[in-house]
């Protein structure tokens, strides 16, 4: 299963194994996910990974 690292909107970074309609045709790249950190829905987006 591949995992997805999200930011929510507290700016809290962390991994998803799922992430709503990924694959899916977007209508903006926000998705509710429940944070880890703050334990509620929040507004999350992925993290575009780069070289450091």
């Amino acid at each position: 299963m591949e995992r997805t690292v999200v930011r929510c909107a507290e700016g809290h970074v962390f991994s998803t194994a799922s992430f709503p309609m990924q694959q899916a045709e977007r209508l903006g790249p926000c998705r509710l996910v429940r944070c880890p950190r703050c334990a509620r829905l929040r507004s999350a987006v992925p993290v575009a990974l780069g070289k450091r």
